[in-house]
């Protein structure tokens, strides 16, 4: 039995192992996390699901820990987004921008209509970062609900930051030292102890994930045999440590997000 601090008991963590009755009395109070992947080729070594497995293993970890504050609900996380750009190595499984637009918006607003007023998308997947910020804008001019959208290292990123996950690497990157490290850290079976090197990376801006302006170059992933960095560098303890460090400020935004509805 989780128990919140709102004077409600939630029988369990997960939305879809809850009655309708169950989350009817839910829905006013509590607080829906969609966790949103993606299902896409991560370079030679990691595989297609480690968008997916990660912010699904995030949401439900963090979601544990805010449950002791908050009335909260972790629903089935969307297994696919928006990755048009990884199409060309193969191993892709996506939607256009537009197709996952409305499968997102419509997926929310199914949420909103079974009596929920608060849902946070929490994202996994670069490609759907803005696109989910869409989503959760055009909800809340649209209903009397209350939508976050945010990517996890978005929201972890002065921790990540604390804990050195930006230098020699790029956080987040993509299939390079950090998502490696992640994957090591929650299913290391799905990880080969032979993986790419690559020399002379640099450290990522510390400052802010959000550059000046956004920059998008024809081929720039096949440049770059579609992963970042050196992941032959990723550790199971880097993995932990940047695991940690996520799901504690996720935990933290999803308190923080809820006890801002009144």
């Amino acid at each position: 039995m989780l128990y919140s601090g709102f004077g409600m008991k939630l029988k369990r963590l997960l939305f879809a192992e809850l009655n309708r009755s169950d989350l009817r009395a839910a829905a006013p109070s509590a607080l829906v996390v969609i966790p949103c992947g993606a299902v896409e080729q991560h370079g030679p070594h990691l595989p297609t699901g480690t968008d997916f497995f990660t912010v699904d293993h995030i949401a439900r970890a963090a979601g544990r820990i805010a449950a002791d504050s908050v009335p909260l609900l972790v629903a089935p996380a969307m297994p696919f987004g928006c990755s048009q750009h990884h199409i060309p190595f193969g191993g892709t499984m996506s939607m256009t921008t537009e197709t996952y637009y409305r499968a997102m918006f419509e997926m929310v607003l199914a949420v909103v209509q079974s009596g929920f007023k608060r849902v946070f998308l929490l994202n996994g997947h670069g490609g759907n970062h803005e696109i989910l910020q869409l989503v959760a804008r055009d909800i809340a001019l649209q209903k009397p609900a209350h939508v976050a959208a945010a990517s996890y290292w978005t929201i972890a990123w002065d921790a990540l930051i604390a804990v050195d996950a930006h230098k020699g690497m790029r956080l987040p990157g993509h299939a390079g030292i950090f998502e490696t490290s992640m994957m090591l850290a929650q299913r290391p079976d799905l990880v080969p102890a032979e993986r790419p090197h690559r020399d002379n990376v640099g450290d990522t801006d510390p400052r802010n994930f959000h550059k000046p302006y956004r920059a998008e170059h024809p081929g720039s992933w096949q440049t770059i045999e579609g992963y970042t960095d050196s992941p032959d560098r990723a550790t199971s303890d880097r993995g932990q440590k940047y695991m940690t460090a996520v799901i504690d400020a996720v935990a933290a935004a999803f308190v923080e997000f809820h006890g801002s509805v009144s």
